[in-house]
């Protein structure tokens, strides 16, 4: 496959894990029992989850670190199109990008409310994530000036990938049965739940084809 296209599937498999974060998690028979994947967090404590509820807040941060790491890759996709003859600076793009990113990751800033009032182990580790993708954000603008191994982002990505699919899904069907018996009918597994899993799996996919690629130019 060309790059161009598996660049697109990356492009596609962000989108999935931002729209799915947006879609519902839990198929509650009515409303009031439909969250989605920015609510379930806050509503899963009730049934006395406890710290592991953080899962559900690590899509946003995920994809926030994903979305900086990307733009690691874009000086390569520059220098492409550069023999190409086609002339255009990416700075500007990559800290848009990388502003974005932060942006995603206020998805799972804690609220107001929780931090004046509940105890910091609610909040927390939540706080120092999104600061993570701050600094990451900040970090990339100074290591995109440096030569960095060309299969480290693509790594990173990857690894990525497999903690935004693995973890929430895990915590999900680990909790599935509990919320059946907390409201007596059976739960299914909402459509934002699969399209968390795909994304973020796709991301893996296609970082390690991609650097796979490389790889075989290289040698």
């Amino acid at each position: 496959m060309a790059k161009s296209h598996l660049r697109l599937a990356l492009t596609a498999a962000f989108t999935a894990v931002f729209i799915g974060y947006f879609t519902v998690w839990l198929p509650g028979p009515a409303a009031g029992l439909r969250f989605v994947g920015f609510e379930i967090g806050e509503w899963i404590k009730f049934l006395g989850v406890g710290f592991a509820r953080n899962w559900f807040y690590a899509p946003p941060i995920t994809l926030g670190l994903m979305l900086v790491v990307w733009t690691l890759t874009w000086g390569e996709a520059s220098a492409e199109r550069r023999s190409e003859g086609v002339s255009r600076s990416g700075r500007f793009q990559n800290w848009l990008m990388r502003g974005l990113a932060v942006g995603v990751s206020l998805l799972a800033f804690p609220a107001i409310e929780a931090i004046q009032y509940e105890a910091g182990s609610e909040w927390q580790l939540r706080l120092a994530l999104v600061g993570l993708v701050f600094v990451t954000a900040l970090l990339a603008g100074w290591l995109e000036k440096r030569p960095l191994p060309y299969w480290l982002p693509w790594l990173l990505l990857a690894l990525l990938g497999l903690v935004g699919a693995v973890g929430p899904t895990r915590l999900y069907l680990a909790v599935r049965p509990f919320v059946s018996e907390a409201v007596g009918l059976p739960m299914g597994i909402g459509l934002g739940v699969w399209l968390n899993g795909i994304g973020h799996l796709g991301v893996t996919a296609v970082s390690l084809k991609l650097w796979q690629q490389k790889k075989e130019v290289e040698f």
